[in-house]
């Protein structure tokens, strides 16, 4: 008697899953791809790059373009640029380029800082009232309600006048405290619209608990677009940082930022403009890069704008 072929005894093969893409078919690699192409992000992200050295190590970048001697000089008061001072001299008879260039760590600090902190606050409440749902969700809603209602910049000077003995730690916590709203919009959508999907569930059936679920299969999923409005509010919270120091209520004297020179320069605009233009120029240069940089990774990550 003939033994039945070896595979009729085999169980049948399981069906063949759709081919894996490979990597540079991944929506990552084609939006880095896409990042890569366009000179206006290699451009801003080099801007970013320096100012953010400049931040850094400062006393570098002062000894390579300038000849600052360290002392201020009554008698070289707004005087203007020359070869050997690129930027002139501010009020105080000091190295103006020198200054505009230790006045860049304080705006960055805060501006990162205050956009990390947000965004942290943001993950996590966002997480939990999209996933949760119920009185956690109306709860995190209502105060997110209220917090949007305050405008930026003139309910930290409400909080800032009040507490006048304030510095660049104080100025954070009061930024964070008003800038976490709108990312915790997109992160509870976000969720909502994920923590539905199939792998979720399928996941959710094997056993796994709510914070195995948030921190795995959820929060990786849903995080991207908030980091990419993270990313555009640097921007805004440099400006929001720079326009409370020169309103006066931001970081006070002796400390240095680009907002306090444009505060000593305002009244000195029309017969020495050298003194706004250049931390202005700085400034500017700082919030678009951080703008145009956000909104290129958005479009690149977004596949209904690419």
């Amino acid at each position: 008697m003939t033994s039945p072929p070896t595979d009729l005894l085999l169980p049948p093969a399981d069906p063949p899953g759709p081919p894996t893409p490979p990597d540079d078919d991944l929506p990552s690699a084609a939006a880095w791809r896409d990042l890569r192409a366009r000179p206006l992000v290699l451009c801003s992200a080099a801007t970013l790059l320096l100012i953010s050295l400049m931040a850094a190590f400062p006393e570098p970048f002062v000894a390579l373009l300038t000849h600052d001697s360290g002392r201020c000089e009554l008698s070289d008061s707004r005087v203007g640029p020359s070869p050997a001072h690129p930027f002139g001299f501010d009020l105080q008879g000091c190295d103006y380029l020198g200054q505009v260039v230790r006045g860049s760590r304080p705006s960055l600090v805060i501006g990162l800082a205050v956009t990390a902190g947000a965004l942290l606050v943001a993950v996590l409440l966002g997480l939990l009232a999209g996933f949760y749902g119920g009185w956690v969700d109306a709860t995190v809603s209502r105060l997110t309600d209220v917090f949007f209602g305050l405008p930026f910049v003139l309910g930290a000077t409400v909080v800032l006048v009040a507490f006048p003995d304030h510095g660049l730690g104080a100025m954070t916590l009061v930024l964070v405290a008003l800038g976490w709203t709108t990312m915790t919009r997109v992160m509870r959508a976000q969720v909502i619209g994920v923590k539905d999907a199939d792998y979720v569930q399928a996941a959710r059936s094997t056993g796994a608990g709510p914070l195995r679920l948030m921190t795995r299969h959820i929060l990786p999923n849903a995080v991207t677009p908030v980091v990419v409005v993270a990313m555009l509010n640097v921007g805004n919270v440099i400006s929001g940082e720079a326009t409370l120091d020169f309103l006066g209520v931001g970081l006070q004297y002796p400390a240095l930022s680009w907002g306090l020179q444009l505060n000593a320069a305002q009244a000195y605009f029309l017969d020495f403009p050298h003194l706004l233009a250049f931390p202005a120029l700085f400034l500017c240069a700082t919030v678009l890069s951080f703008i145009l940089l956000g909104d290129a990774v958005r479009d690149a990550y977004d596949p209904k704008l690419r």
